[in-house]
Protein backbone atom coordinates (compact mmCIF):
# COMPACT_ATOMS: atom_id res chain seq x y z
CA UNK A 1 0.00 0.00 0.00
CA UNK A 2 1.10 3.40 -1.09
CA UNK A 3 0.76 6.09 2.05
CA UNK A 4 0.63 10.04 2.12
CA UNK A 5 4.08 9.43 3.75
CA UNK A 6 5.90 7.94 0.58
CA UNK A 7 4.63 10.40 -1.92
CA UNK A 8 5.03 13.48 -0.11
CA UNK A 9 7.98 16.32 -0.32
CA UNK A 10 9.52 16.14 3.15
CA UNK A 11 10.64 18.69 4.24
CA UNK A 12 7.33 21.70 3.98
CA UNK A 13 7.42 24.61 6.09
CA UNK A 14 4.77 26.67 8.11
CA UNK A 15 4.19 30.44 7.72
CA UNK A 16 3.21 31.72 10.99
CA UNK A 17 -0.31 33.13 10.74
CA UNK A 18 1.29 36.49 12.38
CA UNK A 19 4.17 36.83 9.63
CA UNK A 20 4.06 39.50 6.97
CA UNK A 21 3.39 38.32 2.90
CA UNK A 22 6.62 39.83 1.74
CA UNK A 23 8.65 37.24 5.03
CA UNK A 24 6.35 34.81 3.01
CA UNK A 25 7.31 35.08 -0.28
CA UNK A 26 11.07 35.59 0.79
CA UNK A 27 10.51 31.77 2.12
CA UNK A 28 9.01 30.77 -0.78
CA UNK A 29 12.05 32.09 -2.54
CA UNK A 30 14.53 30.12 -0.27
CA UNK A 31 12.26 26.88 -0.34
CA UNK A 32 11.56 26.76 -4.08
CA UNK A 33 7.73 26.29 -3.71
CA UNK A 34 4.64 28.57 -4.18
CA UNK A 35 2.55 27.24 -1.26
CA UNK A 36 3.21 27.31 2.29
CA UNK A 37 1.01 26.09 5.17
CA UNK A 38 -0.13 28.71 7.63
CA UNK A 39 0.39 27.53 11.31
CA UNK A 40 -2.05 29.54 14.13
CA UNK A 41 0.18 30.09 17.55
CA UNK A 42 -0.39 26.28 18.57
CA UNK A 43 1.23 24.70 15.53
CA UNK A 44 -2.33 24.09 13.79
CA UNK A 45 -3.64 24.65 10.05
CA UNK A 46 -5.16 27.47 9.87
CA UNK A 47 -4.78 27.44 5.78
CA UNK A 48 -2.66 27.73 3.03
CA UNK A 49 -0.06 30.31 1.54
CA UNK A 50 0.32 30.35 -2.44
CA UNK A 51 2.21 33.03 -4.27
CA UNK A 52 -1.15 33.47 -6.66
CA UNK A 53 -2.75 34.40 -3.16
CA UNK A 54 0.27 37.09 -2.48
CA UNK A 55 0.15 38.73 -5.90
CA UNK A 56 -4.09 38.64 -6.61
CA UNK A 57 -5.24 39.25 -2.90
CA UNK A 58 -2.65 41.97 -1.99
CA UNK A 59 -0.03 43.27 -4.49
CA UNK A 60 -3.12 43.44 -7.20
CA UNK A 61 -5.46 45.32 -4.67
CA UNK A 62 -3.05 48.16 -4.22
CA UNK A 63 -2.22 46.51 -0.44
CA UNK A 64 1.42 46.61 1.22
CA UNK A 65 2.89 43.01 1.36
CA UNK A 66 4.98 44.41 4.76
CA UNK A 67 1.74 45.03 6.17
CA UNK A 68 -0.90 41.99 5.64
CA UNK A 69 -0.49 38.99 7.43
CA UNK A 70 -0.77 35.04 6.41
CA UNK A 71 -3.27 34.68 8.52
CA UNK A 72 -5.69 37.34 7.08
CA UNK A 73 -5.11 35.70 3.59
CA UNK A 74 -6.25 32.04 5.33
CA UNK A 75 -9.82 31.50 4.16
CA UNK A 76 -11.92 28.51 4.73
CA UNK A 77 -11.66 24.95 6.23
CA UNK A 78 -8.51 23.98 5.83
CA UNK A 79 -7.37 20.28 3.98
CA UNK A 80 -4.95 17.97 5.18
CA UNK A 81 -4.23 14.30 5.33
CA UNK A 82 -1.98 11.70 7.67
CA UNK A 83 0.94 10.29 6.80
CA UNK A 84 -0.30 7.02 7.07
CA UNK A 85 -3.23 7.11 4.76
CA UNK A 86 -3.76 5.21 1.82
CA UNK A 87 -3.11 7.45 -1.57
CA UNK A 88 -6.48 6.51 -2.66
CA UNK A 89 -7.46 8.60 0.34
CA UNK A 90 -5.26 11.27 -0.62
CA UNK A 91 -6.51 11.39 -4.27
CA UNK A 92 -10.27 11.50 -3.02
CA UNK A 93 -9.29 14.41 -0.55
CA UNK A 94 -8.12 16.65 -3.21
CA UNK A 95 -10.68 15.86 -5.61
CA UNK A 96 -13.45 16.05 -3.36
CA UNK A 97 -11.83 19.58 -2.12
CA UNK A 98 -10.20 20.79 -5.75
CA UNK A 99 -7.08 21.27 -4.28
CA UNK A 100 -3.95 21.37 -5.78
CA UNK A 101 -1.60 21.12 -2.69
CA UNK A 102 -2.52 18.92 0.51
CA UNK A 103 -0.06 18.88 3.74
CA UNK A 104 0.86 15.81 5.30
CA UNK A 105 0.27 15.54 9.02
CA UNK A 106 1.93 13.02 11.29
CA UNK A 107 1.72 13.01 15.33
CA UNK A 108 -0.59 16.60 14.97
CA UNK A 109 3.46 17.77 13.36
CA UNK A 110 3.24 19.02 9.24
CA UNK A 111 6.20 16.42 7.66
CA UNK A 112 5.49 17.29 4.47
CA UNK A 113 3.38 18.70 1.11
CA UNK A 114 1.74 16.73 -1.41
CA UNK A 115 1.34 18.66 -5.01
CA UNK A 116 0.68 17.59 -8.61
CA UNK A 117 4.06 17.06 -9.49
CA UNK A 118 4.34 14.21 -6.59
CA UNK A 119 1.02 13.12 -7.32
CA UNK A 120 2.56 13.04 -10.93
CA UNK A 121 5.77 10.72 -10.00
CA UNK A 122 3.54 8.51 -8.00
CA UNK A 123 0.72 7.28 -9.85
CA UNK A 124 -0.69 5.29 -13.22
CA UNK A 125 -1.14 7.13 -16.19
CA UNK A 126 -4.81 6.43 -15.40
CA UNK A 127 -4.87 7.86 -11.81
CA UNK A 128 -3.43 11.14 -13.17
CA UNK A 129 -5.81 11.47 -15.71
CA UNK A 130 -8.80 10.51 -13.31
CA UNK A 131 -7.47 13.09 -11.12
CA UNK A 132 -6.79 15.80 -13.90
CA UNK A 133 -10.39 15.67 -15.31
CA UNK A 134 -11.98 15.86 -11.79
CA UNK A 135 -10.15 19.15 -10.21
CA UNK A 136 -9.85 20.81 -13.08
CA UNK A 137 -12.92 20.22 -15.38
CA UNK A 138 -15.02 22.22 -12.99
CA UNK A 139 -15.30 25.68 -12.04
CA UNK A 140 -15.57 27.26 -8.89
CA UNK A 141 -13.66 28.98 -6.06
CA UNK A 142 -9.95 29.17 -6.56
CA UNK A 143 -7.10 25.97 -6.20
CA UNK A 144 -4.63 25.65 -3.93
Amino acid sequence: MTTAGDIMHRGAQWIPAHETLDRAAQLMRELGVGALPISDQNERLCGILTDRDIVVGCVAMGRDPAKVTAGEMAQGTPRWIEASADVGEVLQEMKEHQIRRLPVIENKRLVGMISEADLARSLSEDQIAAFAESVYARTGPSLH
